[in-house]
């Protein structure tokens, strides 16, 4: 007999929600003591919804020692789950899938010196919780994450990374890192400006930003962002020579498209 459906979630609190923008929002919820997950999987967020439920998965921005759980979320116009957050207060209840999931683990990669997270958009949540994670740094010899967006007020979390400098568990390593923000419909002179990142890589301006050499042998890619990004990137990756990692076959690339 199949469980129902109450046996797969639980029901959590709200503890906080932030507007940083009419479009972005990030929050957090209460986390049941069993809750268990890596860095870079996501939840299964809902709500009810008249007789039946609505959900959606959404990558975990917390590390996996703490006690709550925090998301991002970009609000899509007309969107029924975003409709859902726009009216979501501290306090409310939201439903959360028992079970955690995702494969865009950095431990999955056997191999490997330097650590090249690429993000556009909501893309970043699975790399903040990653790089919470004393194990990465003390793994990698040089970590790097870049951020595109379409605007400089959509690097909502410059502060946040910035901080880890300072991070009990980090600012030992923090040395190894580096972030490159990217902002495609807005010239700064705190960015790279105008192009998309699959440019960036195929021009080779990301390795001259970092002075690194990029190569198979060294060089790990990380990929969550738009589809239309992340199918951009891993092609300019595959035409580089790079080759997607298999758990029989290991390559340099593991990707995942945002949610």
């Amino acid at each position: 007999m199949a469980a129902a459906p109450e046996a797969k979630f639980t029901e959590e609190q709200v503890l906080w929600v932030k507007q940083h923008t009419p479009k972005l929002m990030t929050f957090a919820i209460t986390r049941p003591e069993a809750y268990r997950f890596s860095a870079g999987q996501f939840s299964r967020l809902g709500f009810r919804d008249g007789e039946g439920f609505i959900w959606r998965a959404y990558s975990i921005v917390s590390a996996e020692y703490a006690d709550t759980l925090e998301y991002f979320a970009v609000l899509i116009e007309n969107g029924p789950m975003s409709a859902k957050f726009a009216e979501m207060k501290t306090g409310d209840t939201i439903l959360l899938d028992k079970t955690a999931t995702g494969f865009l683990l950095p431990e999955r990669f056997p191999d490997g010196k330097d650590l090249l997270m690429l993000a556009t958009g909501s893309g970043i949540a699975p790399f903040l919780s990653i790089l919470e994670q004393p194990e990465i740094w003390q793994r990698f010899d040089r970590l790097a994450l870049v951020h595109s967006v379409s605007y400089v007020g959509e690097l909502i979390f410059n502060d946040r990374l910035a901080a880890l400098a300072e991070h009990p568990l980090i600012e030992e390593y923090f040395h190894k890192f580096h972030f490159i923000p990217v902002t495609t419909r807005e010239q700064t002179g705190h960015t790279l400006g105008g192009k998309r990142i699959p440019e960036l890589l195929k021009q080779n301006i990301l390795a001259q930003q970092l002075g690194w050499q990029f190569n198979p042998t060294d060089t790990r890619f990380m990929v969550c962002g738009n589809p239309e990004m992340v199918k951009d990137t891993l092609q300019t990756l595959l035409d580089l020579g790079y080759t997607m990692h298999r758990n029989r076959l290991p390559g340099q690339i593991l990707l995942e498209n945002g949610f």
